[in-house]
């Protein structure tokens, strides 16, 4: 009987190989994807404004605690607006803001939204309730 290699890395014998690399796609060496994590909390956001940050971390497949770090990222640079009502946050898109990269062209954050299917009544028109 012939030995085969061991195909996971130093010290995962035994675990899911499915779950080398965290088991989630784009966490592949060399792996990437489309959207940042700062792109899927902001899209998040506009679809559900009311969701809590552990709902986020949910549908974005990232940590609380990373959530908690883009939002304020994002609310420093002026692409939302954080509301407190009672114990919750109600997060708003803010209107008119540019996609940051000189490469978009001074492209709105609603058409980066739009792209995604998110309706532009899920992020200017909140501002007006």
């Amino acid at each position: 009987m012939t030995e085969t290699a061991n195909p996971l890395p130093d010290g995962a014998a035994g675990r899911d190989p499915d779950r080398r690399w965290g088991g989630r796609p784009g966490t592949e060496p060399g792996g990437w994807t489309f959207l940042t994590n700062h792109a899927r909390v902001l899209a998040a956001v506009a679809r559900e404004p009311e969701a809590r940050i552990r709902d986020i971390a949910a549908v974005c497949l990232l940590t609380e605690r990373a959530v908690q770090k883009i939002l304020v990222d994002l609310e420093t640079a002026g692409y939302i607006a954080r509301t407190r009502v009672g114990r919750r946050n109600t997060y708003r898109i803010a209107p008119g803001t540019k996609v940051r990269h000189p490469a978009d062209g001074g492209r709105e954050i609603a058409d980066l939204l739009a792209l995604l299917n998110i309706p532009r009544a899920r992020t200017d028109d909140r501002a007006a309730q």
